[in-house]
C-alpha cells in the first residue's frame, strides 16, 4: 500500500506542476526536480502494475486555459522518451543514422500553408488541443508569410526568445517582481498575447524541427532532405548535426562546449532516425513516438556546505536571499552563490547554516540548489532589513512569498535608485559606482536626484575620503558638468519610473513631446494608445507624476541640466536594419553607435535574422556566434568604418 499511496503522491504533485508550468507559465519545481518525481513514478507503476487515469506518463501537458480560440490537431503531438546516457543513444541509434539538434526551450507551435501562404498557427497546448495564433505568428521575427510552394505544408517548429533579448526585455523593467523568470516564460506569453502588436515587440523567433506534410514532393525517405527543402522555402532549421552511433558521443560534446554561447535557449537535445520510414515503421507508445529521443543533459552536481544566506535588498524593496557556499567546480567554472529566488522556495528546501547541500547548473549555465541532504531548516527569515534595520514583511507575490523593508527611506533604495539615475543610459556619469554613492548618501552629500549635482559643495571632505584625492575630484566635476547636457528620455529613464526604460521614454517623447509639462500632465489613455506601450506602463507613468514631490523633483531636474537639441541626420541608412557585436573603436560605446545609426535613418536590432541588412563587427573572421548566423543566412559582415564609409 506504501508503493501505491507514493503513486497518487508523485501523480498529485506532478500534474499540479505541470499545470502551472503549461497553463499559467510559472514554475513551482524545477526541470531536475520533475524529472527526478517522474522517473520515479514511471518505475513505481511498471513495478505494481497500476497506471491512474491521471498519470503524467498516460498524457501530455495539461489543458490550455485562454481565450484563444482551441483546435484539435491533426496528428496528436506527443512528448519524446529521454536519456541522460549518452551509451544509451549508442544502443538506440544501432545501425541507422540520425540528426541531432537542440532541443529548444519555448513554445511549440504548428503551421498551416496553403497555396503559399500562411493560414493557420496552432500552440501545442496538451498536445491533442491548441489554441490558434494565427496573428500573433504573422509578427514572428523569421515566419515566412509566403513560400514558393503552392501545396499545403504543415510543419512544427519551435516558438523562442533569445537570451539577447530576454535580457533587454527584462531591463527595461524596473520592478524585479514583474521581470520575466526565464526566456521560455517570457516566450510563452508572448505567442498567447490577445494583443498581436506586443507579441511583435518581443523578438520571437520560429525554428522548425519537423515536417508533417508536404503534399507531392519526394524527400527521399530523409529527414534531413525535409530540412533542407524547408531551409529552400525560407524557414530557420533546427541547427543539427547528422550522427551515426560511432560520432554521436564527440557531436552531443560538441553541442555540450557551445551551450555558455547559445544565444537560442535550449534545455538538452533531440535526436531523430534519418529514415522516415523505419521512424514510422517503429510506431509509438501511448506517450512517446519511437522515431527520436531526447538527451537531457546530466547536470554535474557537486556536495557542499550552505555557509551563510545573504539577503540582498533592491530599489523597490525586495529582498532576495542568496545561498553563499563552499567554493565547487561545475562544468569548467568554480561556482559558491546560488539564488534561492524567495521565502517560499527557503522554506521548500528546509535550509540552514552548515547543512549539506548539492548544486548544479540549470541547463549547464544557472548555479541552482538540487537537494538539502541536512535540512536543518534553521536559516531565519531577517525581521529587519540588512540595510535600513527596519521593519520587514513578507508579502505574497505571484507564486510565492518574498520578503520587502517597509522603510521608504531604506539606504538599499536610495542608492540602488541612484545607481541607475548615474548609470549609462541614463545620466552617465562617470565617478560614481555604487560603493562611492554609498560613502556620499552615507555622509549626508546625497538626499535626491538634484543633491548629485551639488557635490562641489563637499569639495574638502571628499578629496580626503579613501580612494579620492584632487585628481578624482576634478574628474567627478568634469564628469557631472558633461552629464548636464542630456535629453529627455533618458532623464525619465534616470527617474526610475516602474517598466519605464529608455526605449519606452523614447517613444513616448516622440509621441507627446519632450517637455516636462507636457509630460507631468499627460493622460493615461494618450499613453497607452501609443503604439509599442500598453496599460500597465501608461499607469506606472503617469501614477509617478500623480506624486507632488516626484513632479516637484522631476522640474528642480529640469532647471539643472540642458537639453540636446535634436540632431537631424541624412537618412543615408534609411530602410536597414543593423546587428551589432564585438568592440567598437570610433565610437564611446555601442549605444553611442546605435544612436548614430537610429539618427541616420536606420534600426538597431540584438540578433541577426534574414531581415538584418548588415552585422557589424569589426573582426569580419571571429568565429562568433552573431558572425556564423550572419554567414549561413549570406547576411554582410562589415566593419565599423565600412558602416561610417556609407555616410560619405
Amino acid at each position: 500500500m506504501e508503493a501505491m499511496e507514493r503513486i497518487r503522491e508523485l501523480t498529485d504533485r506532478l500534474n499540479e506542476a505541470a499545470k502551472a508550468y503549461y497553463s499559467e507559465d510559472r514554475e513551482i519545481i524545477s526541470n531536475l526536480e520533475y524529472d527526478k518525481l517522474y522517473d520515479e513514478l514511471a518505475a513505481l507503476e511498471e513495478k505494481t502494475g497500476v497506471v491512474l487515469s491521471g498519470s503524467p506518463t498516460m498524457k501530455v501537458g495539461y489543458e490550455a486555459l485562454s481565450e484563444l480560440p482551441k483546435e484539435e490537431h491533426e496528428v496528436p503531438m506527443l512528448s519524446l522518451d529521454k536519456t541522460k546516457q549518452v551509451e544509451e543513444l549508442r544502443e538506440w541509434l544501432k545501425d541507422k543514422e540520425a540528426l541531432l539538434s537542440w532541443k529548444l526551450d519555448g513554445l511549440t507551435v504548428v503551421l498551416t500553408y496553403h497555396h503559399g501562404e500562411l493560414v493557420k498557427a496552432v500552440t501545442r497546448g496538451n498536445g491533442v488541443i491548441g489554441e490558434v495564433i494565427t496573428n500573433n505568428a504573422r509578427t514572428f521575427q523569421n515566419i515566412p508569410l509566403k513560400i514558393q510552394y503552392q501545396g499545403e505544408l504543415i510543419l512544427r517548429g519551435e516558438a523562442v526568445i533569445r537570451y539577447s533579448d530576454f535580457e533587454k526585455i527584462n531591463a527595461e523593467i524596473e520592478n524585479p517582481d514583474d521581470k520575466y523568470k526565464n526566456p521560455r516564460n517570457l516566450c510563452s506569453g508572448s505567442v498567447r498575447q490577445l494583443n498581436n502588436q506586443i507579441t511583435a515587440k518581443r523578438n520571437v523567433n520560429f525554428f522548425a524541427f519537423a515536417l508533417v506534410r508536404a503534399e507531392e514532393i519526394d524527400f527521399e525517405n530523409s529527414v534531413e532532405k525535409q530540412f533542407q527543402w524547408l531551409s529552400k522555402q525560407g524557414f530557420q532549421v533546427v541547427e543539427y548535426e547528422k550522427v551515426t552511433k560511432d560520432t554521436v558521443a564527440e557531436a552531443v560534446q560538441a553541442f555540450a562546449d557551445r551551450i555558455s554561447d547559445n544565444d537560442v535557449p535550449s534545455d538538452g537535445l533531440v535526436v531523430t532516425y534519418d529514415d522516415i520510414a523505419y521512424g514510422i515503421s517503429l510506431g509509438r507508445t501511448a506517450k512517446f513516438p519511437r522515431n527520436a529521443i531526447a538527451f537531457k543533459w546530466a547536470d554535474e552536481m557537486a556536495e557542499t556546505k550552505l555557509q551563510y544566506i545573504e539577503w540582498s535588498a533592491s530599489r523597490t524593496g525586495l529582498i532576495n536571499p542568496v545561498a553563499v557556499f563552499d567554493p565547487v567546480e561545475l562544468e569548467g567554472t568554480t561556482v559558491s552563490r546560488a539564488s534561492v529566488h524567495n521565502v517560499s522556495v527557503l522554506r521548500a528546501l528546509q535550509l540552514g547554516i552548515g547543512d549539506i547541500i548539492k548544486v548544479y547548473k540549470a541547463n549547464m549555465i544557472i548555479p541552482q540548489i538540487a537537494e538539502n541532504i541536512t535540512k536543518s531548516n534553521s536559516a531565519e527569515v531577517p525581521e529587519v532589513c540588512p540595510v535600513c534595520g527596519g521593519s520587514t514583511e513578507i508579502r505574497r507575490v505571484k507564486e510565492g512569498e518574498s520578503l520587502y523593508c517597509v522603510n521608504p527611506q531604506c539606504q538599499a533604495k536610495r542608492i540602488k535608485a541612484f545607481t541607475l539615475f548615474v548609470s549609462r543610459d541614463a545620466l552617465n556619469i562617470e565617478g560614481l559606482s555604487e560603493s562611492t554613492l554609498e560613502k556620499f548618501v552615507d555622509s549626508g552629500f546625497i538626499k535626491n536626484y538634484a543633491d548629485i549635482f551639488r557635490l562641489d559643495q563637499y569639495k574638502e571632505a571628499i578629496v580626503t575620503m579613501e580612494g579620492f584625492g584632487e585628481r578624482s575630484y576634478q574628474k567627478l566635476m568634469e564628469s557631472l558638468e558633461k552629464a548636464k547636457k542630456t535629453t529627455m528620455p533618458k532623464l525619465l529613464y534616470g527617474l526610475g519610473i516602474s517598466n519605464v526604460g529608455l526605449s519606452t521614454a523614447k517613444l513616448i517623447c516622440a509621441e507627446i513631446g519632450d517637455t516636462p509639462e507636457a509630460l507631468m500632465n499627460a493622460k493615461e489613455d494618450v499613453i497607452s494608445g501609443i503604439v509599442g506601450i500598453g496599460e500597465v506602463i501608461a499607469k506606472s507613468f503617469c501614477s509617478y507624476f500623480q506624486k507632488e514631490e516626484n513632479c516637484a523633483q522631476f522640474m528642480e531636474l529640469c532647471q539643472i541640466v540642458t537639453f540636446e537639441e535634436k540632431e537631424q541626420g541624412q537618412n543615408y541608412f534609411e530602410g536597414m536594419i543593423f546587428v551589432i557585436t564585438g568592440s567598437v573603436e570610433q565610437f564611446a560605446n555601442r549605444s553611442e553607435m546605435k544612436e548614430f545609426i537610429e539618427k541616420n535613418g536606420g534600426k538597431v536590432t540584438g540578433s541577426v535574422t534574414s531581415k538584418t541588412t548588415y552585422l557589424i563587427n569589426n573582426d569580419k573572421t571571429s568565429a562568433s556566434s552573431k558572425n556564423k548566423k550572419a554567414q549561413e543566412l549570406n547576411i554582410p559582415i562589415i566593419s565599423e568604418q565600412d558602416m561610417l564609409d556609407m555616410t560619405k
